[in-house]
């Protein structure tokens, strides 16, 4: 779990800095140009990000999955040898964009030059193209029903944990069940429901919220959800937090005027 956590914070992180800069140059600077090499490499790491979260929060589901319905077996099927595995397919297959590239370069941008957000994405410069696109719009149909295909693998994971969580017995087990997993479904959530926005919206003016709330909400939330469901995280945020807040010399008793003593005049 911790291997999993570890990976989604590192997409959040790659996610928020592909795109934060070029946010801040038009919001707090008014610099509304950037070149075509720098929107290639940032459109590549904006899509590779969000493949490869795709990727790790199937791949928690899968590991919610075996904790809860196969319990026995965890240990023996989820080694780190196959989890190192796992996290190198993932990044095999963000890279795979690398094609996606190779295309867009080959196609001549001859109508209006301006994007539709404050970053690059696929479906906005590939509606700029005056060449023949039916290459590139194939190929990046094609990443998006991958995508699309984790989204309904989570969704069936999720489903399958609630059945197999609602028929324990135990009112205390099914619980504890539950909130193993809530962390999941909630990160799964807000990751799934805004890229639908984006994958099917053509139109510009629909296009820019949902874009803008993929991309900034899952790197917010997800700390905030991993940290207070999990309490070992919970507890070491707490100390770091408490550590920063105290005083110098927390914990000590205050020296009072007589025990300073005399001073010299």
């Amino acid at each position: 779990m911790y291997y999993f956590l570890s990976m989604l914070a590192t997409t959040d992180l790659g996610l928020t800095l592909s795109t934060l800069p070029t946010v801040l140059r038009v919001f707090w600077f008014g610099i509304g140009e950037i070149s075509f090499p720098v929107c290639l490499t940032q459109m590549f790491c904006i899509h590779a990000f969000s493949i490869m979260e795709s990727s790790v929060l199937l791949a928690m589901a899968f590991d919610c999955y075996m904790a809860i319905c196969c319990p026995l077996r965890y240990s023996s099927i989820l080694t780190s040898a196959r989890i190192a595995k796992i996290g190198l397919g993932m990044v095999c297959r963000s890279l795979t964009l690398l094609l996606l590239i190779c295309l867009l370069t080959q196609l001549l941008f001859c109508r209006s030059h301006v994007l539709s957000h404050s970053y690059c994405l696929y479906q906005d410069m590939i509606r700029l193209a005056c060449t023949d696109s039916t290459l590139n719009s194939m190929y990046g149909r094609t990443l998006v029903l991958f995508m699309i295909l984790d989204s309904v693998l989570i969704v069936l994971s999720c489903t399958m944990i609630i059945k197999a969580a609602v028929g324990i017995p135990s009112r205390e087990e099914q619980a504890k069940a539950l909130n193993t997993c809530v962390s999941h479904f909630c990160a799964g959530l807000i990751f799934c429901v805004p890229m639908v926005g984006p994958l099917y919206t053509s139109t510009a003016r629909m296009l820019h919220p949902s874009a803008t709330v993929h991309l900034f909400v899952p790197p917010v939330l997800n700390p905030i959800i991993c940290s207070m469901k999990n309490k070992p995280i919970h507890k070491s945020l707490l100390r770091l937090l408490c550590q920063r807040l105290a005083w110098p010399g927390h914990g000590q008793q205050p020296r009072t005027h007589q025990e300073v003593g005399s001073l010299p005049t």
